[in-house]
């Protein structure tokens, strides 16, 4: 018999499948939310591991839930029209058209592309959006500027409502629930708004009651010092985020994503992450190791 001890990498191995283990306990059965986003979802064999990693979740215990972004595809696909995306405040303006385009993209290219990945690699996918099941309901968005102006950005809305049940019905069952970001408008029937997917993803574990939420895209995580990428925070509170806040160090970028950690962590959500997708599955070295790869915000010293 081979002296299995002596190959290069072997023992190192187990020690990692063992403290997995710890952690796939731990989260046997329990809700982790996955919101993906970024540039990582124009490389293919970027975007594909990390849906290797999702599977992987499902296939041990856990019960993945996917929203997703796609806001560089719908922009490359304006382009494309002849649309010049507009901004107000940070938000994108949007008219009729270009929340059709964004529809087309976020339904027709991204989701499906999802959802087909993930049952190719043996997971079980459910698309969710607003051409079938939908479960994200919303009422029109307003913006306030610094003159308490109020600012009209079209069609765009926020979250109202969260179809909890069949959410956690599809997890019961052992699909992968993966929802595009457009919302049905509770005010107007058959009308629809874009909706920001950072702030999905946040609505969506705190209505299930999520374990985790782990934000996956081309951001590195959270820094002390935004230009300086030793200074990576591996662990931080509330408390200590609206510091870096009012000390300039979150800009517009990343607020979206530290807002939507809040709404999970005040629903009751014990942790949620920043990672950056482009880094080889980070979502695993995040959720089953010991030191993961991005930012953890936790709810201890949240208000």
């Amino acid at each position: 018999m081979a002296d299995v001890s002596m190959e290069p990498g072997v023992l190192e191995k187990a020690g990692t499948l063992i403290e997995a283990l710890g952690y796939i306990q731990r989260f046997n059965e329990k809700i982790v939310v996955v919101k993906l986003g970024g540039s990582f979802l124009d490389a293919p064999e970027e975007f594909r591991r990390v849906l290797t990693d999702v599977v992987f979740m499902q296939a041990v215990g856990m019960r993945p839930i996917v929203v997703h972004g796609g806001g560089k595809a719908i922009t490359q696909a304006m382009n494309a029209a002849g649309l010049q995306a507009k901004f107000v405040l940070g938000r994108r303006y949007t008219d009729k058209r270009t929340l059709a385009i964004a529809e087309r993209v976020l339904i027709n290219d991204i989701n499906a592309f999802i959802v087909n990945t993930i049952n190719e690699l043996g997971g079980k996918a459910m698309p969710l959006h607003s051409l079938g099941s939908a479960v994200l309901w919303a009422k029109k968005l307003h913006l306030t500027d610094d003159k308490n102006q109020r600012l009209d950005i079209g069609r765009v809305g926020k979250i109202t409502q969260v179809n909890r049940e069949l959410l956690l019905a599809l997890a019961q069952a052992d699909f992968i629930p993966v929802i595009a970001p457009i919302a049905l408008d509770v005010d107007a029937a058959g009308s629809k708004l874009n909706v920001n997917a950072d702030t999905a993803a946040g609505c969506v574990a705190a209505a299930c009651q999520a374990e985790k939420m782990v934000l996956v895209s081309d951001t590195h995580g959270i820094r002390a010092r935004q230009d300086d990428p030793t200074s990576l925070l591996r662990s931080v509170t509330r408390a200590q985020i609206e510091q870096l806040i009012a000390a300039g160090q979150i800009d517009s970028g990343m607020l979206p994503k530290v807002e939507a950690c809040f709404i999970a962590l005040d629903a009751g959500v014990q942790k949620t992450h920043i990672i950056d997708g482009r880094f080889p599955h980070a979502l695993l070295l995040e959720i089953y190791s010991d030191r993961g790869v991005g930012t953890e915000i936790i709810r201890r010293g949240a208000a």
